[in-house]
């Protein structure tokens, strides 16, 4: 008699209905953050080429990119500034007149507590060498001299209305020194999103079109080399250790491994950045008949997902949302 087997591990993927019961992964609205452009000087949103689906918004726009954002039930916006005018110490990201500061003005009273508003903390988008820091003589980034940057910059976001700061500068003890310039301001309150893994990484490319980067040269003296893994553990543990209240490995899927690392060792909520090369890989190739689009985003983000992000950055969170609230399955 032929011998067949008793354990048959299909027997839970028959149906949508049993794969949905023994999923050991799920993805809810509220653990998505839509990244949002807010660019100063345009009154209509402006496509983003390299980005297909994603815009620049003018100010005006932004209460109904809030409005959209908290009707799909996601758990925030991430707002990135695009100036007029850049100088060398990026000025502007100080200014309470400055796009970013008035773009989180807006956004916090249009959210009204329905979706948390989140704000990019780093130089590089208002600086005209493009470095996320201040250039010390040599031309190098001056790491502790960008630290009181930041810190400034950091209490002009708070007083502004963010809820979260996201730190993405990558210069050595900035979650201690924003944390310090806050608690001293009175905005012991506000929280601190750590991009503590961030690698210097060839994925970035399409997020530079949507800010207009005007960087020469490249990042990697201080954003971390794609070659280690031990090293981005150390980079989240330092930020937790100096007041992180969440820590960020970024690009997403080229560092899953990183990113199930960090969720191992880390006693906070671990987030990812699915960033802009990776968006528009998938929407290029979908649009060129490669892949099935809607099935390769829910697989991507599964896998960011399993790999341990409590919540992903991902420029299809409205729109992942909608797919969720009806029940879709993802992949």
């Amino acid at each position: 008699m032929t011998s067949f087997p008793t354990r048959r591990l299909r027997r839970l993927r028959g149906t949508p209905a049993l794969r949905r019961l023994a999923a050991e992964h799920h993805l809810v609205p509220s653990q998505l953050v839509l990244p949002v452009f807010v660019k100063e000087g345009i009154t209509a949103s402006q496509p983003i080429a390299s980005m297909p689906g994603v815009s620049q918004h003018p100010l005006d726009a932004i209460p109904d990119v809030v409005d959209e954002a908290a009707a799909a039930g996601i758990g925030g916006i991430m707002l990135f500034g695009v100036p007029a005018v850049r100088d060398a110490v990026g000025s502007g990201a100080t200014d309470p007149d400055g796009i970013l500061n008035r773009a989180i003005a807006v956004a916090a009273r249009a959210a009204a507590g329905r979706l948390t508003v989140q704000a990019d903390l780093c130089l590089d988008e208002f600086t005209d060498h493009g470095h996320c820091g201040l250039l010390a003589a040599d031309g190098s980034v001056d790491n502790d001299a960008t630290l009181e940057v930041y810190a400034e910059m950091g209490v002009a976001q708070a007083r502004a209305g963010a809820d979260v700061l996201g730190l993405s500068g990558m210069m050595d003890g900035q979650v201690a020194a924003v944390r310090a310039g806050l608690d001293a301001a009175g905005f012991a309150h506000v929280a601190i999103l750590a991009y503590s893994a961030k690698y210097a990484s060839a994925f970035y490319g399409p997020f530079r079109d949507a800010v207009e980067s005007t960087l020469q040269g490249d990042r990697r003296t201080y954003q971390m080399d794609p070659a280690n893994a031990r090293e981005g553990v150390e980079e989240a543990l330092v930020d937790i250790d100096e007041g992180a209240d969440v820590v960020m490995v970024k690009p997403a899927m080229p560092y899953l491994d990183v990113l199930a690392r960090v969720s191992d060792r880390s006693n906070v909520p671990v987030w990812a950045y699915q960033v802009s090369g990776e968006y528009a890989m998938i929407e290029h190739a979908a649009a060129a008949g490669l892949i099935d689009r809607e099935r390769a985003i829910g697989e991507s983000l599964l896998g960011i997902r399993r790999a341990g992000a409590d919540v992903i950055l991902t420029y299809w969170a409205v729109e992942v949302a909608h797919w969720l609230r009806a029940g879709k399955e993802l992949a």
